[in-house]
């Protein structure tokens, strides 16, 4: 297993890791299989979605901040409910199809990291998952 270290350097954000999860495939010499990954963290999550045009980053934030808001009287007196609720929305973990030393998305596809509490180093683990040939 390794771990990538992102760094996110506002309170919400939606981190582009398409390269940075290619460039550990590349220098750990995976091939063919699976790239799981997993976030460490509970303020944040993973997703795939569209890498072209950056105004879904901006709309899933303001979805995000509609069906969560960060000032809504919640509970936890950390005051960051908002994000514990996004990334469980999200999800923890993503597997990504892996071939040939390449990450098998779509064409339109990215690999993100939703950050809800930020700015904050984050510690990604990934493992391949090897397929029989």
């Amino acid at each position: 297993m390794q771990a990538l270290q992102l760094t996110t350097t506002r309170r919400e954000e939606m981190l582009d890791i398409t390269g940075a999860v290619a460039e550990l495939v590349r220098r750990q010499g995976w091939t063919n299989g699976a790239v799981h990954l997993f976030c460490t963290h509970t303020t944040c999550g993973l997703t795939i979605n569209e890498g072209a045009d950056p105004d879904v980053k901006r709309d899933l934030i303001r979805f995000f901040n509609e069906i969560a808001p960060h000032s809504h009287g919640w509970s936890h007196a950390e005051g960051n409910t908002d994000a514990h609720i996004r990334a469980s929305l999200l999800g923890a973990s993503l597997l990504v199809p892996l071939e040939g030393g390449r990450l098998t998305l779509g064409r339109w596809q990215s690999i993100y990291l939703y950050e809800g509490d930020g700015p904050r180093t984050r510690t990604l683990l990934a493992q391949l998952l090897r397929t029989e040939d």
